[in-house]
């Protein structure tokens, strides 16, 4: 969800780009100002030219100026515009150390930083390889141990270098030591194409000796920047920087560190809570010295980081599909290193299984992955040189058991059943507080309780989509009640010249109005988020009509597809709801209508099906308010605009409409603009996670600005790129990005079916949120997008996504092992098999022959009495003598059945 604080200040982030002036005005800014200078701008600077980058660093301080290309000098990897407002004390840049220290033997932890309190550093000689150092105790606050820093060239690289040393009597061990990486991810008073032509993001494999930071434009071309560890420098946990002063807000998510060793942090401030890496910690005997360094290289572009990875000899991982584990479902684990695997280990033990494979042509060590306990698990994989290189998974529930069980949860705890509800929200699946085992019917912010926006239209939403995958007769007959009495009614008017507009929340605050003792003494209801009813009322904020469309388009999927379980209406009804909440968005909502929609997406699949039931004129007219839109993001070098100054939830749409009306150029901007916020990295947490850094605030229990780990980002963009995969079913980057986002929706679902909106990746926190949030926008992702894929690397060999596959000589065979069980691509024959009713239990295919045979079933034939099977035309497959309805599908009778596909012709 992405409300704004207050309107205003969102529209002048939209707009306003940036200028000095504007941070003349800032009242943050001119407090600022009246604070000593301490970084010596004013003393100059030197430059200093590498093979692909440009150096500059401050001749008082000797941190980064500046970073640029060697070959494009408008863009800079730091905050330059920044430079001079950022100049006080407490601001890190890059060049910056953080530690804390303790005597041997002793309790406590001394911290120290280089931004607290800044001194003139002592100038060193430099020689050789050195472009600068300098002896920078002085800047850590009576340190007893004496700190050296030095900028390098190594083989034409930036290193950056720490040199510690104890010249004292005592022992001292180092339990904190933080490298802060300050590049300019800061957005504030950004237009779009300022934002893309001066901004980063970057993402963190905190995986030990093989980690590294992947650092990219927002636009998604041009080469990668990454720090990787060159001496002592493994990245143990990644920290953020809370103690700079530059404010963090929708526009900027703050900075972190790179940390090497963490034992002190963990000791303190995360003290209780389970981190990605074994806090360690390292001691300086009186007279020893030691280094720590990371170096920074540059990848030719964004898909080809692992590629330089191998070319810089780090240990490089690739899990197919991913980090995320289904029980019934191993996945492969493929290891490039210049040197052998001594030795792996589980943590916890015995929470996953490892098996050795064949090496592959190419010397990539091979592995079988199989998850055996629910949650975290660590694979720790020690080299032959001693290399550490760390792997998190995450394992879960079978995927068909996740949606099980969270369809479950919704229309039981998540069900609220209260007939005097002075709101109408009964019947309902509402917002649910996991930590206290209760429904959220009051908060300050209305939303949350209101049933609309994304925290609050999330659940339900949630709960219909899964009726998509997993028809059940219960919760159906329970959403039903909902559609019909709170939905389409309440949240949606159906009366008068608003027929199909919705409204922002069913919930508000006013007191006079109400009976004493409707609201609950103990929230806070004096902020701009206590909407009164006039504002919850408002039918002009278009991100609320994707989800009540959704629901109808499913209601019409249930009535069209399946005997007897929606018989209240027909499926004509549902779809022309479908589609009048589709127009009403526009014509209602138009403001933020010229922006893509989370979940827009839909408005497609409502199109389609407008057009399969020779429904022209709707088509027609659905078809023409979209091409409008599509037309106006022509227009725009990066049409992602949204109510936020930034978003990744408007590509979604923007990507689907491009497409579908030719505009290859801009799908083509919006895939690549995804692909820079959207890693692969050996990590479930931040593989396919979709940036999103503000919606605890908006969605959360615990409210801050923090970097959410597959909040509904993550499978909604899934959509796009999946999509451009099939397309280009060569690109194995773009399966694992996309499969891991898709699988994003599943990662956070608790063992008992409960799905927060995302979860915390602060150290110290590392768990789920505690509120259902916005959740189920991204579960609309997994319910459209989720497929089993299966592709022949040329590497790797034959590998299922979402499957289990076994190969016998020029035959393989998949269990389609998703929820639905009803979406399969074979890339081999760029093969898109889908169900609209029934299931694909498994795949056969002879790679001589290209004969295919599928096993079908339906669980219920009295509601499923044949699977409606669609095959992609382009793949030139058939089923011979199969009878096809008036939608082009094949309809194959019987609870299971075997079906052959054959190449037209033969």
């Amino acid at each position: 969800m992405r409300k704004a604080i207050k309107v205003p200040l969102v529209l002048l982030l939209l707009q306003a780009p940036f200028s000095g002036s504007v941070y003349a005005q800032n009242p943050f800014w001119e407090q600022v100002k009246k604070q000593p200078a301490t970084l010596g701008i004013e003393k100059g600077s030197n430059s200093f030219q590498l093979s692909k980058l440009k150096l500059q660093i401050l001749t008082a301080s000797q941190t980064v100026a500046s970073l640029k290309l060697k070959d494009d000098a408008q863009f800079d990897y730091t905050p330059d515009e920044l430079l001079d407002k950022r100049d006080r004390n407490k601001f890190f840049h890059l060049g910056d150390i953080n530690l804390s220290i303790r005597t041997a033997g002793s309790s406590a932890w001394t911290a120290y930083s280089s931004a607290k309190e800044r001194q003139a550093v002592s100038p060193l000689k430099a020689s050789g390889k050195t472009l600068a150092a300098a002896d920078i105790s002085a800047s850590l606050g009576g340190i007893p141990l004496q700190i050296t820093r030095s900028w390098e060239n190594k083989d034409g690289d930036l290193v950056l270098r720490f040199q510690i040393k104890n010249g004292t009597k005592e022992t001292y061990e180092i339990g904190a030591l933080g490298i802060p990486m300050i590049f300019n991810n800061n957005m504030d008073w950004k237009n779009l194409d300022s934002a893309h032509a001066d901004n980063v993001f970057f993402d963190p494999y905190i995986g030990k000796d093989a980690g590294y930071l992947q650092v990219n434009r927002l636009h998604g071309r041009g080469p990668s920047l990454l720090v990787i560890p060159q001496e002592n420098a493994a990245f143990e946990a990644y920290s953020p920087l809370n103690s700079d002063p530059t404010p963090r807000s929708i526009t900027f998510e703050g900075f972190h560190e790179w940390t090497i060793h963490s034992k002190a942090y963990a000791e303190t401030d995360w003290k209780g809570v389970q981190q990605w890496n074994d806090p360690t910690s390292t001691t300086l005997k009186p007279g020893e010295s030691k280094s720590f360094a990371v170096r920074f290289v540059l990848a030719p572009s964004i898909k080809q980081i692992e590629e330089e990875l191998v070319r810089q000899n780090r240990p490089v991982a690739v899990g197919a599909p991913g980090y995320l584990l289904p029980m019934d479902n191993p996945a492969k684990l493929f290891l490039k290193y210049g040197k052998k695997v001594k030795n792996i280990a589980v943590f916890p033990s015995g929470s996953l299984s490892v098996e050795a494979q064949p090496q592959t042509a190419g010397k990539w060590a091979s592995y079988t992955v199989k998850g055996n306990t629910w949650g975290r698990s660590r694979l720790q994989i020690t080299y032959a040189d001693g290399l550490v290189q760390t792997i998190q998974y995450k394992v879960i529930k079978p995927e068909e058991e996740v949606v099980k069980d969270l369809g479950h949860f919704l229309t039981t705890a998540q069900w609220y059943e209260n007939p005097n509800d002075p709101f109408g929200r009964s019947p309902s699946v509402i917002t649910y507080d996991y930590e206290t085992k209760t429904p959220v019917t009051q908060h300050q912010n209305a939303w949350f309780a209101g049933l609309s926006d994304e925290a609050g239209a999330a659940s339900w939403l949630a709960a219909i989509m899964k009726q998509l995958l997993q028809p059940n007769v219960e919760e159906i007959n329970k959403l039903k009640r909902f559609a019909n009495e709170t939905m389409f009614g309440r949240i949606q008017h159906k009366e008068g010249k608003n027929k199909y507009a919705v409204v922002k929340s069913l919930f508000y605050y006013e007191p006079d109005s109400l009976p004493k003792g409707t609201y609950s003494d103990a929230i806070n209801y004096k902020t701009w988020a206590a909407w009164p009813k006039k504002e919850a009322d408002n039918i002009g904020r278009s991100y609320n009509y994707p989800h009540v469309a959704a629901a109808h388009w499913v209601l019409y999927r249930l009535a069209r597809n399946y005997q007897q379980l929606v018989p209240e209406e027909t499926w004509q009804t549902y779809l022309d709801r479908a589609f009048q909440t589709t127009v009403a968005m526009v014509e209602k909502a138009p403001h933020y209508a010229q922006f893509g929609q989370m979940e827009g997406s839909v408005f497609l699949l409502i199109l389609m099906d407008l057009k399969k039931e020779g429904l022209n004129e709707s088509a027609q007219k659905l078809e023409a308010l979209m091409k409008e839109r599509a037309l106006h993001w022509k227009t725009l070098n990066y049409p992602f605009g949204s109510e936020m100054p930034w978003d990744s939830t408007g590509q979604e749409e923007v990507y689907v409409w491009s497409k579908y009306f030719g505009f290859d150029e801009k799908a083509q901007v919006t895939l690549n603009a995804i692909l820079a916020y959207m890693p692969t990295v050996p990590h479930w947490g931040y593989n396919g996670s979709a940036r999103r850094y503000w919606d605890f605030v908006y969605g959360g229990k615990l409210a801050r600005i923090e970097r959410q780990i597959h909040h509904y980002g993550s499978a909604l963009n899934a959509i796009p790129v999946l999509t451009d995969y099939r397309e280009h079913p060569d690109d194995f980057y773009l399966l694992r990005v996309g499969h891991a986002g898709m699988m994003g929706a599943l990662a956070n679902v608790t063992e008992d079916g409960f799905a927060p909106g995302a979860f915390h990746s602060y150290p110290s926190t590392l768990a789920n949120d505690g509120i259902s949030g916005d959740y189920g926008t991204g579960f609309y992702g997994y319910a459209v997008n989720s497929g089993t894929y299966i592709i022949r690397h040329p590497e790797f060999g034959w590998l299922a996504f979402s499957g289990s596959l076994n190969q016998e000589k020029d035959k393989i065979k998949v269990d389609v092992k998703t929820a639905s069980k009803g979406r399969v691509f074979l890339a081999e024959e760029k093969l898109w098999l889908t169900t609209d009713a029934g299931k694909i239990a498994s795949l056969s295919y002879d790679t001589k022959s290209k004969e295919i045979e599928l096993q079908l079933s339906v669980d219920n034939p009295a509601f499923t009495p044949a699977t409606l099977l669609n095959l992609s035309a382009t793949s030139g497959y058939a089923i011979k003598d199969a009878q096809k309805d008036q939608q082009g599908r094949y309809v194959i009778p019987g609870q299971t059945a075997t079906v052959k596909l054959v190449k037209v012709g033969k």
